[in-house]
């Protein structure tokens, strides 16, 4: 009777062992596994300086996203270097979801512009994984409201006349605005003197403070200042003119063979989670379908170009290849 009192205790304590160790176990797993995604604020960040395209686009995109996804998306701006040294800073994020980038264009150009001065590139496209195409709107080519040039024409003349003499600002070297005119300036054969800034907010600046004599710009940040009789339009890069400048010729209609877009689009760290990726391609998604969105991007005038997928993959292939083409050509810049 006694051995097997004592057996039936033993047994017993084994298996409440058991039990409580397996309960620690699960305790300790439930600790240990992540929390459901998004479970803290997002960062956005947006390489270049307040008042750009990037910038103005980005931030109600980004609020319409945390009314989705249900935490705060806090934008950082990191200019410099064209936007390169905010592409660079996200690159070697942790793909977790909670650092995005908000691009334009540029991030295709800078790793070519690289190549083409002789440097290793300071990321590649492959440290990015695509999330969505969000907007694509033609640059337009601004002046001064007290300009002498009343056309692209006027303009290119002047700059063929006076190699390197007509200054014009841009976000950077190699950056969006600079390549735009570059462009131009390829097909008219003329030759500007670039002033490279911190983001297309200063570019703009820097023309209405009479620092420079020419800029490009998205026509949503080119369309306050016109309105209040400041800055002038020359002409569009658009394949079509603008239905908010119906009046203002595309590069192709004053006789130049030049088609360029300020695209924008998120990205996120290589290596991004396929769930967390569905999850953050779906808020983009209702996010530019938000009435709220909508409307800061009608005030804009530029137009929201919905991509994602192996969509917004075949349309990255085309103009990487489109606008390496260009910075080819554009050479080693000193």
């Amino acid at each position: 009777m006694t051995h097997r009192f004592f057996a039936a205790a033993a047994f017993a304590v084994a298996a409440a062992t058991t039990t409580a160790g397996l309960a620690l176990v699960a305790a300790d797993a439930q600790a240990q596994a992540p929390a459901a995604w998004p479970s803290r604020p997002i960062t956005m960040v947006v390489p270049f300086a307040p008042g750009g395209i990037a910038d103005i686009t980005g931030r109600p995109l980004a609020q319409a996203m945390s009314r989705t996804l249900g935490q705060p998306i806090v934008i950082e701006n990191r200019p410099g270097a064209g936007g390169g040294v905010g592409m660079v800073h996200v690159a070697r994020q942790k793909p977790d979801g909670y650092t995005l980038l908000m691009a334009l264009s540029s991030i295709v150009t800078i790793p070519e512009a690289d190549r083409v001065n002789g440097r290793v590139p300071s990321y590649q496209m492959k440290e990015f994984t695509p999330v969505a195409l969000v907007s694509a709107d033609p640059t337009v080519l601004i002046v001064r409201a007290d300009s002498p040039w009343k056309t692209v024409a006027d303009l290119m003349k002047d700059a063929r006349s006076r190699p390197g003499k007509i200054t014009y600002s841009s976000s950077g070297i190699y950056g969006t605005l600079h390549v735009a005119v570059e462009m131009l300036g390829q097909s008219a054969g003329a030759q500007f003197l670039h002033v490279p800034f911190g983001g297309g907010g200063p570019a703009m600046t820097a023309l209405l403070g009479g620092q420079v004599e020419v800029t490009a710009q998205a026509p949503g940040v080119a369309s306050p200042h016109v309105k209040a009789g400041k800055v002038r339009l020359l002409g569009s890069w658009g394949a079509q003119r603008l239905k908010a400048f119906p009046e203002l010729p595309t590069m192709r209609e004053a006789g130049f063979e030049a088609e360029f877009y300020i695209w924008s689009g998120v990205f996120a760290p290589a290596g991004l989670p396929a769930d967390v990726l569905s999850r953050v391609r779906g808020a983009v998604r209702e996010a530019v379908g938000d009435p709220v969105f909508m409307k800061a991007m009608a005030t804009m005038e530029t137009p929201i170009l919905h991509l994602q997928g192996a969509e917004f993959d075949e349309f990255l292939q085309r103009d990487s290849k489109r606008l390496a083409d260009v910075i080819r050509r554009m050479g080693k810049l000193e």
